[in-house]
């Protein structure tokens, strides 16, 4: 038989309390700034100093749970007939559990019902904080989380439905939030409750049955690629204009109504500072050098914050790395000595959480090299990770929180206008777009684009990180084989049986997945380079022989292949092989 009571525990001896004798026993006499005095009974703490006992505003019930084990569970009832009521409730689900007519964790998951939404957010934050993941993240969960609670009216989990967060999600559609956004939000309610249903809290996940919204058809922000000549821009103006700055020239303010207007009421200068152009950039540059001539040591610092973001910039196209993870690296994750540089992304720092190798092209590997070496001491810097010393934890650049700022500073004084004639922008991350689609434009392979970019899909590399606009998709046509509509079909018929293609016109439309020549370890189209009375070569299509040599030409594939395998290693293929492959022209 459980029971019901009032937990006592004990306090300071308050400074204003009296002591007093009732009936023999000495008690604590408190009397608040309203209301009557009330009697605490007075004992000893364990330091010898004396404390007031009290009791718990509500009841307690202890009770034997269907386990067999005796159990303490708040009722939360200051009513000791109330408290009782929940008592009977609670041994009466123990007798269920007894006969097994519900489960103990259906038990576990009706205890979690009373108490507040907000205490199982408090400890679903700390599951995630212990699991490591980004401080960002955790931080727009916690948020997010808070904010649907309250908008929902979710107090308890029992509030918890699929209706209200649909309708909470129709109602921000018409307030024009993105629906990516909407997905965001949709997101972290679901990652909540399967993490609910994980810890026995909830029986099943109310949310996984909310539609996602579509967001390919509302997508407020779409980046595109930047061209050749836009980087080339944009790494001069970010080497140069925080120099620059210091020599722009003062112009008198072009006054309008409008201006004259707010002069009647604050006084503003007739002067202001000329905005930078591309063309005007080295000009500045001189000028600044020259105002500042008596301060040698602001040049140096001004020229070397320019030097380091351009070359964030330029570490960002050719890497593919995010902005965390850039700011995230240190000097001793680089090895730049061996004959194939890389960086180490720690898995922390990564945001799949797998760690990853990041390839360095020569010239950013030469480039990152002079950077570590203009410190005050390079001969103390190590690079390896296993000789890990204050220098090597020094962060490769000091990546600055308004990047993106900067970055529209930089294309404006370039002349690069952020958004093009479809709206589409460029920010921080564009820079990573910008190297998807380099990689598909320099004829990479799309699963080698994939690697590169470390993604889990190749349909995001392709589609979202890979930029149509600056794919040459116009020479892609002349593969296409040509159509002559003058001529008559019995002449047409008669020249296809003639060479053996009249079975296959269609698979013409489709490349041979063949080596291609052009590019060592890649497969691509396998063309044929034919030699004109000028010297130049051009591409034919290759074309399917007779049946009668179908053996003989899948033989023939086989020896290219192994050619080219041994070409890779740097060995001589053997005669027979070669005489397989295309003419040199």
């Amino acid at each position: 038989m459980g029971t019901v009571y009032r937990e006592s525990y004990t306090k300071p001896f308050p400074p204003s309390a009296e002591i007093v004798t009732v009936k023999g026993k000495k008690f604590a006499r408190v009397k608040p700034k309203r209301g009557k005095a009330n009697l605490f009974p007075i004992t000893t703490g364990e330091n010898g100093e004396q404390r007031i006992v009290c009791e718990s505003a509500t009841y307690v019930a202890k009770y034997r749970n269907g386990d067999g084990h005796v159990v303490k569970v708040s009722t939360g009832c200051r009513d000791e007939d109330a408290a009782r009521s929940v008592l009977g409730k609670l041994e009466r689900r123990a007798e269920l559990v007894k006969s097994k007519v519900i489960t103990p964790s259906e038990d576990a998951t009706s205890d979690h019902q009373r108490t507040p939404i907000a205490d199982h957010f408090a400890v679903y934050h700390e599951h995630r904080t212990a699991k490591r993941l980004n401080a960002v993240r955790i931080a727009n969960t916690k948020s997010r989380l808070l904010r649907l609670a309250d908008e929902c009216k979710f107090a308890r989990l029992v509030d918890m439905s699929a209706d209200a967060l649909t309708r909470w999600l129709a109602d921000k559609q018409t307030k024009k939030m993105s629906a990516g956004n909407r997905n965001e939000y949709r997101q972290e309610l679901v990652g909540f409750g399967n993490w609910c249903v994980e810890t026995h809290r909830l029986s099943v996940n109310p949310f996984l049955k909310v539609p996602k919204a579509d967001a390919n058809t509302d997508r407020r922000r779409q980046r595109r690629s930047m061209t050749e000549a836009e980087l080339v821009q944009l790494l001069e103006v970010a080497r140069w204009r925080p120099l620059a700055e210091h020599g722009r020239k003062s112009v008198p303010v072009e006054e309008d109504e409008e201006t004259e207007a707010t002069d009647k009421v604050v006084k503003r200068s007739n002067w202001t500072k000329a905005a930078l152009t591309f063309d005007g950039l080295q000009t500045a540059v001189e000028r600044a050098k020259k105002r500042l001539a008596k301060n040698p040591e602001l040049i140096a610092d001004l020229e070397r914050l320019g030097r380091e973001r351009a070359l964030i910039y330029k570490t960002l196209v050719l890497t593919g790395l995010r902005k965390g993870e850039l700011a995230s690296l240190t000097v001793g994750q680089l090895e730049l000595d061996g004959p194939m540089p890389f960086v180490e992304l720690e898995a922390a720092d990564e945001k799949n959480r797998q760690g990853s190798t990041i390839p360095l092209r020569a010239d950013l590997a030469n480039d990152l090299r002079l950077w570590l070496s203009d410190t005050p001491k390079p001969s103390t810097l190590r690079l390896r990770k296993s000789n890990a010393t204050v220098e090597s934890k020094r962060p490769l650049f000091r990546v600055p929180a308004g990047l993106v700022r900067i970055l529209n500073r930089d294309l404006n004084a370039a002349g690069i206008k952020k958004k093009d004639e479809r709206g589409r922008t460029l920010d921080v991350h564009a820079l990573r777009t910008s190297f998807g689609t380099l990689l598909s434009k320099g004829g990479v392979a799309p699963r080698t684009a994939q690697a590169a970019m470390r993604h889990s899909t190749i349909d995001l590399t392709m589609n979202t990180y890979t930029d149509p606009k600056l794919l040459d998709v116009y020479g892609a046509l002349d593969s296409l084989p040509s159509l002559d509509m003058n001529s008559s079909p019995s002449t047409e018929r008669q020249a296809m049986r003639a060479t053996g293609t009249d079975d296959i016109m269609s698979s013409q439309l489709v490349p041979m997945l063949l080596p291609n020549t052009g590019q060592s370890g890649e497969f691509g189209s396998f063309t044929v380079h034919s030699p004109t009375d000028d010297g130049e070569s051009v591409v034919r299509m290759p074309t399917r022989e007779n049946p009668i040599n179908s053996s003989k030409k899948a033989l023939q594939a086989v020896y290219v292949s192994k050619a080219f395998k041994v070409e890779r290693r740097g060995v001589e293929p053997p005669t027979s092989a070669l005489r397989t492959q295309r003419s040199p022209n």
